[in-house]
């Protein structure tokens, strides 16, 4: 079992599109027996919040529900269960430092690191901009599948 944990400030835009997108990249492929895929927030902010309205619709655009998904935050315990805990962006690797201390394991990694071109996956609450949060999430997550299925 492959367990998969993406990771934002909010938990209401990025990381549950991430989480949402991964889901089906792996029904696609028939192996959601194989995975575990959820996501979380570094913050308090939007707990129990469901997912921002533009970025549920972007999903929708894409034949994706979020249906039922409220924010959660990020847990010490998470740290343990999760295999890959995969941040939006550097601020998200600092402040999840304040829940779990270290990363021994190095399980901490940003999503676009498993792309061509490492960066931070576009923030939709700061640009508005959810087509470019979509295109990021999308070629991180096939990156990120490539690199496990290998």
């Amino acid at each position: 079992m492959i367990k998969l944990l993406f990771v934002c400030h909010g938990n209401i835009c990025r990381s549950p599109m991430a989480e949402f997108v991964m889901k089906r990249m792996v029904k696609e492929k028939g192996l959601e027996k194989d995975f575990v895929i959820a996501s979380a927030a570094t913050s308090r902010e939007e707990l129990g919040n469901p997912v921002y309205p533009p970025a549920r619709r972007k999903l929708l655009e894409h034949g994706i529900s979020c249906s039922g998904k409220t924010a959660r935050q990020m847990t010490a315990e998470d740290y343990e269960f999760y295999d890959y805990i995969l941040i939006m962006d550097r601020n998200n690797e600092r402040d999840i430092r304040r829940i779990v201390r270290s990363d021994p394991q190095q399980k901490i990694r940003r999503l676009m690191d498993y792309t061509e071109r490492p960066r931070d996956v576009a923030d939709p609450w700061y640009t508005g901009d959810f087509e470019q949060t979509w295109q990021d999430i999308n070629e991180g997550c096939r990156a990120l599948l490539d690199a496990i299925l290998e």
